[in-house]
């Protein structure tokens, strides 16, 4: 019989959720807990990398764990745990440490981007070594669990790759014993701000660019019907805002909408009131749906605290016992 997948995904709490979020990883992550071995973790240690509040992170952390659950992630088919509950992580991170070089750290692209966005924040006067070697925390999130899989974006496929390099490097030294991950390309959209397609939708250009899960029905509306269409039109090509917004109508699974919709434009008759009318429709039918089972978790937030700590017990069983036999490969003493 063919052996199951290991899946590790994992997200910072960063505040409320974004359609972004979801149509870029959590509505696979849904998909994958069906048939894979799947352990999503909510990495508030990665938080720690830029600036933050120490009261705000605690909110956004269970308030990602409710999001999570309310988009349809299942304690049931998949083990949902806080990282700095298994503080594991930390320790198999420093060891790892020792089997990553300091120019590859310094080659990650993401730790010169947010450098570079700290700095025009000027929220910090200095940047964190935090964020110079949090990729090796990446690392261990991954080995930790020996991960067969990880789901990524382009933009992290860097990061898996110093993962794999680190897990080979300890596999020489110490003997076979992290599994080398595979990357896990699935098809997701890429979401585009829609009141600047010209970026990426995300919550560091403002409220503006991202559309929230939970946000209410006159305030999608209101950013939908405003899309920015036009930005960049060419007679034979399709602008980046009206693709932008084809691309959002697809991920809401409104292929029948999507296809008539696209034999009008090719027939020159595509209404953008039509085109937007229609994926604020689709927005808000998922919306809708997120919002009442957040409801619902909220009346049960006890229960549901209790569920977590549950499930990140379970984590931190696995993280024990890869510690146990990493301290032993590489020379520290046993824990009683």
């Amino acid at each position: 019989m063919k052996q199951k997948k290991i899946i590790l995904s994992c997200i910072q709490p960063t505040g409320e959720m974004h359609f972004g979020n979801y149509f870029g990883a959590i509505k696979n992550w849904v998909a994958l807990q069906e048939n894979s071995n799947c352990i999503f973790g909510v990495v508030d240690f990665h938080a720690m990398t830029m600036p933050y509040t120490p009261e705000i992170l605690q909110s956004n952390t269970m308030g990602m764990v409710l999001d999570l659950l309310a988009c349809g992630i299942n304690p049931d088919k998949a083990i949902l745990f806080i990282q700095s509950l298994v503080p594991e992580h930390a320790e198999l991170s420093w060891i790892l440490g020792c089997f990553c070089s300091y120019g590859e750290l310094q080659r990650m692209t993401q730790f010169k981007d947010k450098s570079e966005y700290n700095k025009l924040q000027k929220k910090e006067s200095i940047v964190s070594a935090g964020l110079f070697t949090y990729p090796i925390l990446q690392a261990a999130d991954i080995l930790m669990y020996h991960a067969t899989h990880v789901p990524v974006g382009k933009d992290q496929e860097q990061h898996l790759e110093l993962s794999r390099n680190i897990a080979i490097r300890f596999n020489n030294k110490h003997g076979e014993y992290f599994k080398i991950p595979d990357v896990l390309f699935t098809e997701v959209p890429k979401l585009l701000s829609l009141a600047d397609p010209s970026k990426k939708m995300s919550k560091s250009l403002g409220t503006q660019h991202v559309i929230g899960l939970f946000e209410d029905e006159t305030s999608i509306r209101k950013k939908v019907k405003s899309a920015v269409t036009d930005v960049d039109a060419k007679k034979d090509k399709m602008s980046i805002g009206v693709a932008n917004l084809f691309e959002l109508l697809r991920a809401c699974d409104k292929e029948e909408e999507y296809n008539s919709l696209m034999n009008n434009y090719d027939a020159g008759t595509l209404k953008y009131s039509v085109l937007k009318e229609n994926v604020a429709n689709g927005l808000l039918e998922l919306s809708k749906r997120f919002i009442a089972r957040k409801l619902e978790l909220i009346n049960n937030k006890n229960i549901i605290e209790e569920q977590v700590y549950d499930m990140s017990a379970k984590a931190r069983a696995i993280a024990q016992m890869t510690m146990r036999d990493v301290r032993a490969m590489v020379g520290l003493p046993k824990i009683k």
